[in-house]
């Protein structure tokens, strides 16, 4: 009876911050914090469906996207924000796997009239209708790393292990501890004890800047 309490407590407190986050315009700072607590709540939870996938984690951050320009599309009456959101990550990935099943069934290499049509494809996207959420902000941040500063501070005696790294895998969906220790060959603590010191300031400090009070960590 307690596990079911706490999936019910779990989808009523979601199905509040989603309320919540629609109450706000669009183009809000409360909205974009309200989402971004909403993903934290998601990926904390570790309720939503997994599989093992080399696609799934493009899945699911165009999953994240998706429900972040659209909150209002969920219907609570309709299912919990839970399964609304593993519908979504379920099409995505069946998109994936429709497109990868078609790449393998050609035979001709891409051409560069292919590239060409990809690319005017690409670049006649319609802008998103709202200011991205904190989650691809941070993305975006961690990824350019714009001051350098990032890759330029490491493990001690390790410059392979650096706060740029550690900050992307710990992103949603986040790497566990334990397998960046194995990926990177490190002792269990390393790791997040540098993250603590040098990596959580960073992100922080970050936050504060796009007008945040708090981040994923």
């Amino acid at each position: 009876m307690t596990n079911v309490h706490a999936v019910s407590n779990l989808n009523q407190q979601l199905q509040q911050l989603v309320a919540e986050a629609c109450s706000h315009p669009a183009r809000s700072l409360m909205r974009r914090q309200k989402l971004s607590e909403i993903v934290r709540v998601v990926m904390k939870s570790g309720k939503l469906w997994k599989e093992n996938t080399a696609y799934y984690n493009d899945a699911l951050q165009q999953t994240w996207l998706y429900f972040c320009r659209n909150p209002e599309q969920y219907n609570p009456q309709s299912c919990s924000v839970i399964t609304w959101l593993d519908n979504c990550l379920k099409w995505r990935l069946q998109d994936f796997r429709s497109s990868e099943a078609e790449n393998q069934a050609r035979i001709i290499p891409v051409s560069m009239l292919g590239i060409e049509e990809i690319t005017k494809t690409i670049e006649s996207l319609p802008s998103p209708a709202e200011i991205p959420p904190i989650l691809e902000e941070t993305y975006q941040w961690a990824s350019t790393d714009p001051e350098k500063d990032l890759a330029s501070t490491y493990v001690k005696g390790r410059p392979d292990v650096t706060c740029q790294i550690l900050i992307l895998r710990r992103l949603p969906p986040e790497t566990s501890w334990k397998d960046i220790a194995k990926k990177f060959n490190l002792p269990p603590s390393t790791a997040p004890n540098f993250y603590k010191r040098e990596c959580l300031p960073r992100l922080r400090n970050f936050a504060l800047k796009q007008g945040y009070h708090e981040i994923l960590d």
